[in-house]
Order: structure tokens, then C-alpha cells, then sequence
């Protein structure tokens, strides 16, 4: 199994990246967030967890031991496969899940495309006990901020079409139907401050944390 990777970023999209290590490039799954931390062109240390099906193999990068612990972790509740733990993932980060988790929180957990009412009830049960040690939850503050901290003085009018399409996209492929990818983005857009557009990688974090 391939625990880790170290070499250049020679490709990356909203979802995937590409490093190559000694000639061969490997192209790992992620988080929006956690691939927007690599920077292309750069060497690179991360951890990687590779997942076997018989129609697939599936590498998947984190950007921390937290990450992949909680990817893994959310893989022992009956129901929750690979790409499902990475789905949630790209919505709450492990600080979030362990609060979520401890407070019976089933909102935030069923943000994630893919999680029912069921299905974050089991979660909350299945998980406790498991996640309460994952991350600090003022470590995702950059982002909240950018968003929470702007009222309706954004207009969103600077941000690059082709960008919020990406975004647009990238959300109806976790799951969430187009009207509601819509809504999510231009509700985000209309708080941006208009001096700082967001790139792809902001955007998307920020309506996923929006979508409803």
C-alpha cells in the first residue's frame, strides 16, 4: 500500500492531484481544501491512504494525520464508503466532525451530499468515542472569516465566470442538485468583499459550508 508521497505537483484540479515521484505521476483524490494547500510546481510530503475495489483503485491524499484518521474512521459506520468519507470531508473538517459527533449535531453532519437523517444518526453513534481527539476547530478560521466577517458589502461581479462554473460543477459531482449548487455559490459570491475575489478553491469550500 502507498502510506505517503513525496515529489512535484505537476497537475491539480478542484478534486484530484498529480505528483510525480521518480518519473511516475500519481494522481490522488482530495479535498478541495486540502488541495489547494499544494502548490503546483513545488515539492510536496504528504500521506495518502489507497483504497482496493474489484472495479478500482483509488488513491487519496490529506492534507494531515487528522484527515486521514477521520477518513478511515468514518469508514467503520455501516453505510460510509470511500468516496462518501471524502465527501464529508470536503464539508466539515475533522474538528468539526469530533464536535458534531459529541453533540449529537446531525445538521451539520447531513450537509454532506450522500447523508441522510439515518445515516448521521448512525453516524453520531457509531463515532463516539472515535473522533473526539480530531484537530482544533479554530484551525479552519481564514476561510469563515474571508465570508462571515463581510455582511452584503460583496458583489460577487469580480469573480471569474469560468471559476464559478468549476465550482457549480464540482458540487453537483459531490451530489447536490444544480439549483442548489447555484443558490449556494452566488449566496456566497454576494458576501464576498469585492476587493478580494476567491479563487476556485475558497469558493467551493465556502458553499459547501453554505449549501443547503
Amino acid at each position: 500500500m502507498i502510506a505517503s508521497l513525496r515529489g512535484i505537483v505537476i497537475d491539480k484540479g478542484l478534486d484530484y492531484v498529480v505528483i510525480e515521484c521518480a518519473g511516475v505521476g500519481y494522481q490522488c483524490a482530495g479535498t478541495a481544501t486540502t488541495i489547494a494547500e499544494l502548490p503546483r510546481g513545488e515539492e510536496v510530503f504528504v500521506t495518502t491512504a489507497m483504497v482496493v475495489r474489484e472495479d478500482s483503485q483509488t488513491l487519496y491524499v490529506f492534507k494531515d494525520a487528522d484527515e486521514k484518521r477521520a477518513f478511515n474512521t468514518l469508514q467503520s459506520v455501516s453505510g460510509v464508503g470511500a468516496r462518501l468519507a471524502l465527501a464529508i470531508l470536503s464539508v466539515v473538517s475533522p474538528a468539526e466532525l469530533a464536535v458534531a459527533v459529541s453533540n449529537g449535531d446531525h445538521k451539520t453532519l447531513q450537509k454532506a451530499p450522500g447523508v441522510g437523517k439515518r445515516l448521521a444518526e448512525r453516524m453520531a453513534v457509531d463515532l463516539k468515542g472515535k473522533v473526539a481527539d480530531f484537530g482544533d476547530p479554530a484551525g479552519e478560521g481564514a476561510l469563515g472569516t474571508a465570508v462571515g466577517a463581510t455582511g452584503t458589502s460583496g458583489t460577487g461581479g469580480a469573480v471569474a465566470p469560468d471559476v464559478r462554473e468549476q465550482v457549480i460543477e464540482a458540487l453537483v459531482g459531490l451530489g447536490f442538485t444544480e439549483p442548489k449548487a447555484n443558490a449556494a455559490v452566488d449566496g456566497v459570491l454576494a458576501q464576498w468583499p469585492e476587493q478580494t475575489p476567491p479563487d476556485a478553491s475558497a469558493l467551493l469550500r465556502a458553499s459547501l459550508a453554505a449549501v443547503k
